[in-house]
């Protein structure tokens, strides 16, 4: 359904309240209490880093129907989002597809800034594919996933995976990525200036968000914390990538993808029509989301019968 004409009304109404992270936290919070299909099962792992306890959140499906787990990094513009606010997207995720999903409650901006976000996924991503006993899973049945800020966290911890050479990612799926670091009128892409108003998610907000998230301006321009400014983007996973046309985010995360392409990978790049930022986390009514699920399984459901047959031969 378009967007008429009152709904971009109060859209732009809405778009314009500052950021309170403080307050965001909370109420996304309030919102990811009781999952809404009861698949979550309070099964929580506890992984270690420099001291600092992460916690990581099993959701398992009521029929599982894949032996892949699909480990998943939240949204929140890196300053707000945990395993409580994303459990009702993690349920879903996991329904829809009937594979086991882990999240992680990984470090917050500002308190903690780049790099603690991206090391603490880094290390329990490290701690699945490599550790002993935190999860039975085949290192090529684990599929990488994040929304937004969450994507950028997949797409960088996988540049992080090849770069360091101690595992090596089949698969990810990018939901709206944050990949860049720009958001002002300078930007490439046209989306932060056609969508950066009157869509819930502005640019003047991605701006405050990527300046809580970084510790200085030099962390801008590292890949860890843009991916799209890799100098070489080749052996990188087999990737999906979903935007919404109505996202200033839309046109960085296609041409993420097609740059990936560009050095050699698989990617697909699929817009949501007439969605916004975020659309991820509503239920499954909606035609948005179905879509997007469409494309997820196909996406899961190809690779995974292609690397059979690899195996098979």
């Amino acid at each position: 359904m378009a967007i008429n004409k009152f709904m971009r009304a109060a859209l732009k109404a809405m778009s314009y309240a500052e950021i309170d992270y403080k307050i965001e936290r909370g109420v996304k919070k309030l919102a990811g209490k009781n999952p809404i299909n009861g698949l979550h099962t309070d099964l929580e792992k506890i992984i270690e880093r420099d001291g600092r306890k992460i916690t990581v959140a099993i959701f398992y499906p009521v029929k599982v129907t894949s032996d892949e787990v699909i480990l998943f990094f939240h949204g929140g513009g890196w300053v707000s989002g945990n395993i409580d606010s994303y459990a009702r997207t993690c349920d879903m995720l996991g329904e829809k597809t009937g594979r086991r999903v882990v999240s992680v409650e990984y470090a917050l901006a500002p308190e903690r800034p780049f790099p603690h976000a991206v090391e603490d996924c880094y290390t329990v991503t490290k701690e699945l594919f490599c550790g002993d006993g935190f999860f039975e899973a085949r290192p090529s049945d684990i599929i990488l996933a994040g929304d937004s800020a969450g994507g950028n966290l997949a797409a960088a911890v996988s540049l992080m995976a090849r770069d360091r050479k101690e595992f090596k990612i089949n698969r990810q799926i990018l939901i709206y990525p944050a990949v860049y670091n720009d958001y002002t009128e300078n930007s490439p892409f046209e989306s932060v200036r056609t969508n950066g108003t009157e869509y819930l998610l502005t640019a003047k907000k991605l701006r405050d968000y990527i300046d809580m998230y970084a510790s200085d301006q030099l962390d801008k321009y590292n890949p860890y914390f843009a991916p799209y400014l890799a100098k070489d983007l080749s052996n990188q996973p087999d990737t999906l990538i979903i935007t919404a046309e109505f996202d200033p985010l839309r046109d960085e995360g296609e041409a993420y993808g097609k740059k990936l392409i560009h050095f050699g990978n698989y990617a697909e790049i699929h817009r949501i029509k007439d969605a916004l930022h975020g659309f991820f986390s509503l239920p499954y009514k909606y035609i948005h989301v179905k879509k997007t699920y469409e494309f997820i399984n196909e996406f899961l459901n190809k690779n995974t019968e292609e690397r059979k047959k690899a195996d098979e031969r």
